[in-house]
């Protein structure tokens, strides 16, 4: 396994903890104050956790950061800022109009189409033993997001399901984002680049919620630490998945395993809030903890 691999590898699985730990976070506070307000506040105390890690490493002795170069780089970071918000912003959309066990199966296969995108138009190579194990931890990412209602899609005609124009715009904006970010920060700065790109992110999302008269007044001795808690789990995912793209090219490797944060959600909001673990679940946890272990041996 080359070095790359394992850089990726553990990339990804920063990702998976971070947006994983963001998730079960927002588990308490997202009934409390609802979903966009919770986003708007943790993406603060996101901000205000990256600038100080960026400030800590440029203290750092023989640390140099590297600022984007031209009007150029600052207008691509703020698209990607731009673009990222918009993907929070229709997959809460989503949810808010339809049934998760519905639409988060089809939000959940953007990372395959990360997958197809990252080898049709940007050639990346996958040995087979590679792409097999990322389709056992695919499969077991599929399997999360599924339950009794999920399987009887067949039933219902999509078009009718309360949501999922917004999660499908939702996951193929994530995916274009994520093959995109991946091939644009190769070679740079990640940990600048990766906080100019959130600071955009999060300066969307309050736009958003300011034309949406959403009121932010919802900081309380309860709700605070939890958004911090948020924000802190979502730097970590970013910041991870950056470092993984700019030093290697194993896009899809990034990808897969980072769609996977439905693991350690599910794992602790059964051990914490005794939430009911399915059959589905349970075997879609196996899946992806088996194509984990197997791609670090292949």
């Amino acid at each position: 396994m080359t070095d790359a691999i394992v850089v990726a590898i553990l990339s990804g699985l920063a990702g998976m903890l971070g947006w994983g730990l963001a998730d079960f976070f927002a588990k308490k506070t997202i009934d409390i104050v609802g979903d966009l307000a919770t986003l708007a506040w943790a993406h603060i105390y996101g901000v205000i956790f990256l600038l100080s890690i960026v400030l800590i490493y440029n203290r750092s002795e023989h640390q140099t950061l590297t600022l984007p170069n031209g009007f150029k780089e600052f207008a691509l970071l703020g698209f990607f800022g731009i673009l990222q918000a918009f993907v929070y912003f229709f997959a809460y959309r989503a949810f808010g109009k339809g049934k998760l066990a519905l639409l988060n199966p089809v939000f959940s296969s953007y990372s395959g189409i990360v997958v197809l995108l990252s080898t049709i138009f940007f050639a990346e190579v996958i040995g087979v033993n590679q792409l097999l194990c990322l389709l056992v931890i695919f499969a077991g990412i599929m399997s999360i997001s599924l339950d009794r209602e999920s399987l009887a899609l067949k039933k219902i005609r999509l078009a009718k399901i309360s949501g999922m124009k917004e999660i499908l715009i939702a996951a193929i904006l994530g995916a274009v984002w994520t093959v995109l970010w991946g091939n644009f920060v190769i070679d740079k700065d990640w940990l600048v680049y990766a906080a100019i790109m959130y600071i955009f992110m999060t300066i969307t999302i309050l736009l958003i919620c300011l034309i949406q008269r959403l009121k932010l007044n919802v900081l309380n001795a309860h709700t605070w630490k939890f958004f911090m808690l948020i924000g802190v789990s979502e730097v970590i995912a970013y910041v991870g998945v950056s470092l993984g793209y700019s030093v290697t090219s194993r896009t899809s490797i990034i990808a897969v395993l980072s769609a996977a944060f439905s693991v350690p959600t599910v794992i602790l909001a059964h051990i914490f809030l005794k939430e009911r673990i399915t059959k589905f679940q349970i075997s879609g946890v196996a899946l992806v903890i088996t194509g984990v272990v197997a791609i670090t041996l292949v």
